[in-house]
């Protein structure tokens, strides 16, 4: 799969191979036989699009300058020219087979000719692709060649899609005959893995679960949708779609029409509903790859992007009446209830608006109950499309829904705007109820891009508008999101009164869910604040939501745990819960809360001294736009901290849009790690006096919340910049001892919390040799190069000798810019293992190593894993100490 970077808007890039390692090791280990003499056959296979030719290209490109490489390809026509691919290599052989090929061309003639050229000259790479379209003759003399060639230094390589061949194809016959003869090798190209798309979206502006499903990871089609730069099925898609379904029978396109209107898989019986007697050219479409049978009695394109062309490509007089056949059809089906999203769906594209006013909003709910969001707001946007059918309150309640299930997928703008509609709605007929209820949604999900003084409004004004009606759910609701409000800006007392009165409402009321909200947030103020019932009354909350069946309601607690935990050290919390969150989030389609977890996974492994995984967590969030600007700032300060504390550059840019996106907020929780950060890139760069000017605001903001861990945070900075405050808040934590100069008791306290770089710095803060020996070397191990700079520095001012200037002897792999973890990786890659396997040996995922790998390989400017062993050999990077 070749791999984009974006260029300009209009030109893109292609600079390698993603999840093609194994396969081009393969060839070049056939290629070292060959050349000793043992010829080899390697037969590449894969589906339309699957990457052969990618593949035939980089390993051809890669022995250009030293080997002999004849190449041709059999052409899609349906009447082959007759020895093609021979022809297209012909200049490159001799005068004597272009004559041949001048004449009758006997295939054994011609077979003949080309062999006594192969035993005449140096190794060489002999090539013929799609051969799955090669005419006679040319299956002839490859044939013949073939069985002639064991002891020619050849290595010959046919590529050919294999769900095209039956059992009576000529070439499964020639393959048949090859299995008895000269070694070969058959090598299956997969689809690419979700990772790799991940990957090669990165770039891009581009959902990559999204670019999966309609992809499912063929190669061709993953890198066209992305060059195209549009949703858009790009022409040239299409036009291999178009083209594959040309060569079918008319019934052949008819059944593919039927199939194309009923996403993702058509039944049989419904397949016979709608395309009649055109069904008997099934096995046609099947043995084309057109169509697969994903399950018993059930029919699918084999990838969504053919299926889109197709029905694309359909007369719009027969999608219509296709999409009614459906629609009748699955309102009464043979067997189980009718399905309200897909009737959804053929009432939309019918054009029937009744229908879609009856199944869209069932759909949604059913979507929502399973934590199906995305899907849910899509079904609640199609019933809105017909709104007009509807009374202002029924379509208030619809957009209203439909706020939430954005909220919940991170759409606010989306969510905002329908959020708003439905205010309107409520107000045009007096409802102060669901007006106030409204109102608190759009307190809610303003909160989240950073809308604080909007957001505050709404909610003092919602919980004024159902004060003045019979007390209920939504008051109590109203009453729970100002206390969210009040301690998401770690104004603890204000948010445990406005949470008591919550709960005291759905106490009443038997509002089970009112009163684990406002639960949740009391937990989360002491969890914050220190407090030790802060973390059971939270879990307490986890588990008796997960029994209530609560599933958004066990996301939000989980936030609510892990956000206060990773920002207080507190690990205890994180290691037992970080894990089932993201899991639970991921499962259930609670985007929200899972870019929150993943913000803060980030953060628990910068502070645990896990670098590489820090940067990887935080880039899974920052390569995805979002709404949500707490997450981002989080991982913006997570990434900036590691290339400071490692002394890479563009630290101050990812800090100042951290501070754009927090300063106007005015949240304790969205300023502090900024300013923090902020302090100490500036402190490590040597401008001790910028670390007063960074932390002003934030101190002051903190001892007014009397958030005792942020004032020790900040205070411990000003202090290594020479500055002495007194506060009105005693700070808690390390930092208490750290400021007092007790830096044994600081090192210890970091080092029991499982921090190591902390840990190093408080130790920094000694005068006396050992511990800032200790301290440098703790540094070293983390390769925190300025850190250790300031200690080495430290060290030759009380007159030390032999203080290491740079990184210990250890770290070798410096000597290519490598990391630790990178150089763990480089070492298994040496020894043979792959990405599934070092990511099992070194505990991390094999997308994580994936990213390690890719980064080897440009440090040690190499483009293959055998290039990288053979490269970092000679630099001396794999030697035992």
């Amino acid at each position: 799969m070749r791999r984009m970077r974006v260029l300009s808007d209009s030109q893109t890039h292609v600079d390698g191979l993603v999840e093609r390692e194994l396969e081009l090791a393969t060839l070049d280990a056939a290629f070292a036989e060959a050349s000793m003499g043992r010829a080899r056959v390697v037969l590449v296979t894969a589906e339309a699009g699957g990457g052969k030719t990618a593949l035939i290209d980089r390993f051809c490109a890669d022995r250009a300058r030293s080997t002999r490489v004849l190449r041709g390809a059999c052409d899609a026509l349906f009447t082959p020219r007759p020895l093609g691919p021979i022809h297209d290599f012909a200049t490159d052989v001799g005068p004597e087979l272009r004559q041949k090929l001048l004449g009758e061309a006997i295939p054994y003639q011609v077979a003949a000719v080309l062999i006594d050229d192969l035993r005449g000259h140096e190794p060489t790479v002999l090539v013929v692709e799609d051969i799955h379209w090669a005419d006679e003759a040319t299956l002839d003399v490859l044939r013949l060649v073939a069985r002639r060639i064991a002891s020619v230094r050849v290595l010959l390589v046919l590529s050919y899609r294999d769900e095209t061949l039956d059992a009576r194809h000529p070439v499964r016959v020639m393959l048949g005959e090859l299995a008895t003869g000269v070694a070969f090798t058959r090598m299956l190209l997969a689809p690419l893995s979700s990772e790799a798309v991940s990957r090669l979206a990165e770039p891009f502006d581009v959902e990559p679960v999204d670019l999966y499903r309609v992809t499912a990871g063929n190669p061709f089609f993953v890198t066209e949708v992305l060059a195209s730069g549009s949703d858009a099925i790009p022409p040239t898609v299409r036009d291999a779609v178009l083209g594959r379904a040309g060569r079918l029978s008319g019934e052949g396109n008819a059944l593919l029409g039927a199939v194309a209107i009923a996403p993702p898989q058509m039944e049989l019986w419904l397949l016979e509903a709608l395309a009649g007697e055109c069904v008997a050219a099934l096995e046609e479409c099947l043995s084309s790859g057109m169509l697969v049978q994903p399950a018993a009695g059930a029919i699918a394109f084999r990838h969504e992007l053919a299926r889109l062309a197709i029905e694309e490509s359909l007369e719009p007089r027969r999608r219509l009446t296709l999409h009614r056949m459906a629609l009748a059809a699955l309102a009464d089906p043979p067997a189980g209830r009718p399905d309200a999203a897909r009737l959804a769906h053929h009432a939309d594209a019918a054009g029937d608006a009744d229908a879609v006013l009856r199944f869209a909003p069932a759909a949604a709910e059913s979507a929502a109950a399973v934590g199906a969001h995305r899907e849910a707001a899509a079904q609640y946007a199609r019933a809105l499309r017909f709104g007009e059918r509807l009374t202002r309150g029924e379509r208030g309640d619809l957009l209203k829904r439909r706020a939430i299930s954005c909220f919940l997928i991170d759409q606010y703008d989306d969510s905002l705007a329908a959020v708003t509609e439905a205010i309107e709605e409520y107000r045009r007929i007096g409802d102060r109820l669901r007006e106030g209820d409204a109102l608190r949604i759009r307190s809610d999900v303003g909160w989240c891009p950073g809308h604080i003084a909007a957001s505050t409004r709404d909610a003092r004004e919602a919980v004024s508008l159902l004060e003045t009606v019979p007390a209920s759910r939504e008051l109590g609701l109203a009453y729970a999101n100002l206390g969210s409000l009040h301690k998401d800006a770690e104004e603890g007392r204000e948010a445990k009164a406005w949470a008591e009165r919550a709960i005291e409402v759905g106490r009443k009321l038997g509002a089970h869910d009112v009163v684990l909200r406002a639960t949740t947030d009391i937990g989360a103020a002491e969890v914050l604040a220190g407090a030790p019932e802060g973390p059971a009354r939270l879990e307490d909350a986890l588990a008796a939501a997960g029994a209530a069946g609560l599933v958004d309601q066990v996301g939000r607690v989980y936030y609510n745990l892990l956000g206060p935990a990773s920002a207080t050290r507190n690990y205890m919390i994180t290691e037992r819960h970080l894990a089932p969150g993201l899991q639970h989030c991921s499962d259930h389609g609670l985007e929200l809360y899972r870019l929150y977890l993943l913000a803060h996974g980030a953060r628990v492994a910068l502070d645990t001294g896990r670098w590489d995984d820090a940067v990887d967590g935080a880039k899974a969030v920052l390569r995805v736009p979002r709404s949500s600007t707490t997450p981002r700032i989080l991982t913006l300060v997570v990434l900036a901290l590691v290339r400071a504390r490692r002394g890479d550059s563009q630290v101050r840019a990812l800090l100042d849009e951290a501070w754009a996106l927090a300063e106007p907020t005015g949240e304790l929780p969205r300023i502090g790690p900024v300013a923090v950060a902020r302090a100490e890139a500036a402190w490590l760069d040597g401008r001790p006096d910028e670390v007063v000017e960074a932390t002003d605001a934030a101190l002051d903001l903190a001892v007014r919340r009397q958030s005792t861990w942020r004032v020790g945070e900040l205070l411990s900075w000003r202090s290594r910049a020479g500055v002495r405050d007194e506060v009105a808040v005693e700070p808690r934590g390390p930092f208490t001892a750290q400021i007092a100069g007790n830096w044994l008791e600081a090192a210890k306290q970091w080092t029991q919390m499982g921090c190591p770089y902390e840990a190093a710095l408080a130790l920094a803060d000694a005068d006396g040799e050992e511990p800032l020996r200790e301290s440098l070397e703790a540094l070293q191990r983390l390769e925190a190069r300025p850190a250790a700079a300031i200690v080495s520095r430290r060290l030759r001012t009380l007159g030390v000798r032999g203080v290491a200037r740079g990184p210990r002897p250890s770290t070798r792999a410096n000597a290519a810019a490598l990391t630790a973890r990178e150089f763990d990786v480089l070492r298994l890659l040496a020894d043979g293992l792959r990405n599934a396997a070092i990511a099992e040996r070194l505990f991390l995922s094999s997308r994580t190593v994936e990213h390690h790998v890719s980064a080897i390989l440009g440090k040690l400017g190499v483009d293959s894993r055998s290039e990288a062993v053979a490269e970092a050999g000679r630099l001396g990077l794999l030697q035992d100490p």
